[in-house]
């Protein structure tokens, strides 16, 4: 089968790959419908490695680079082993790719993306969505509703990420929120906000086709490029609000999201970054502010394609291109990094 393999930072290459198969009783065996391009798959084809093994082999997957990309995916299970229960083959399926200890297909740790072994399908190795089929275990694996597309099914985990850092904020319905770039994660921060109630939503974003989109989503847009950014949202927000997200892994902008909270505020860091940010301590001390971090998603992905249904999270928002596997590197990738109107590219095998 093909299949997009990482060798190194800039070296993706698209090649002939084993069709993998079933070696435990609790693994499924997918055929990828849809996989969507992530922000930490730009960061490790970028400056990589940030999450794939090189060196040894990880713990978890059991393999190391060269590894199959792709996370963000949806499918048709076509295979399952013998003592599975969750599914049963023609089952349409989400994938949930956290790599955490596991038995008799079930995490074993109640906050199962804490664990220190943490990897992710399709970035720590053992398979991944940028290939016809791969295999995983049954407790990564959650049927999607009849309503709800393949491709609609790949946005799943970007959207849990969402929803995960709004759930784990401080944030009340009737609050005030800025979210600090508007690209995928962005965009779906926007939408989980909405669903949480959130009175005013504020969204920091230069790049005009995901300013578009951010105003589309129902947002107030300031860009920086035209505005002193806290003193924008201090003014429009009566004095600071009460919860920043910041999505976009730039040192200046932790600095941002950080000021643009009230007394008592806070700040939740989703980016994964190549690099060091610095901030002064006392900008938290003196204000009480707080300021912490989340790491993808813990059982949130039947809640996920709850508002799916609903209409949050729709790929008619966030999907602007669609491309066949064989062109990823030059359509997918560099296209991400050279062109900011793309904003969600879905490859299919």
């Amino acid at each position: 089968m093909q299949a997009a393999v990482w060798y190194a930072a800039k070296d993706l290459r698209v090649e002939q790959v084993s069709v993998p198969t079933i070696s435990d009783p609790h693994e499924v065996k997918v055929k990828v419908a849809a996989c969507g391009i992530c922000g930490s798959d730009l960061h490790e084809y970028a400056a990589g490695p940030i999450f794939i093994p090189v060196g040894k082999p990880h713990p978890i997957s059991g393999e190391q680079a060269p590894i199959i990309m792709g996370h963000e995916f949806a499918g048709e299970v076509v295979e399952i082993g013998e003592k599975v229960t969750r599914v049963k083959v023609g089952d349409r399926v989400a994938i949930e790719p956290i790599l955490s200890p596991n038995k008799d297909g079930a995490y074993q740790m109640e906050r199962y993306n804490l664990t220190p072994l943490l990897g992710f399908h399709g970035l720590s190795g053992g398979g991944g969505g940028f290939s016809e089929f791969t295999v995983m275990g049954e407790h990564m694996v959650h049927k999607l509703p009849d309503d709800l597309s393949f491709e609609q099914g790949a946005l799943v985990e970007p959207a849990a990420v969402a929803l995960h850092a709004v759930r784990q904020s401080c944030l009340k319905a009737g609050d005030s929120a800025a979210v600090f770039g508007a690209g995928p994660i962005g965009l779906m921060t926007i939408e989980a906000l909405k669903a949480a109630g959130a009175a005013q939503i504020y969204a920091v974003e230069v790049a005009p086709s995901r300013k578009a989109k951010a105003e589309a989503l129902g947002t107030t847009v300031v860009d920086p490029q035209q505005d002193d950014v806290v003193e924008k949202l201090q003014a429009l927000s009566g004095g600071g609000v009460d919860v920043a997200f910041e999505v976009t892994g730039i040192p200046a902008v932790l600095n941002q999201a950080l000021h643009s909270t009230h007394e008592g505020g806070e700040v939740v860091v989703v980016s994964i970054w190549e690099g060091e940010a610095s901030f002064h301590p006392n900008d938290l001390v003196i204000k009480e502010r707080t300021m912490k971090g989340i790491i993808a998603y813990r059982h949130v992905y039947p809640a996920v394609m709850a508002l799916m249904q609903r209409g949050y999270f729709r790929a008619e928002d966030m999907v602007t291109q669609r491309i066949p596997l064989a062109d990823i590197v030059e359509e997918g990738f560099e296209a991400l990094l050279n062109d900011k109107a793309q904003v969600k590219i879905i490859v299919t095998p």
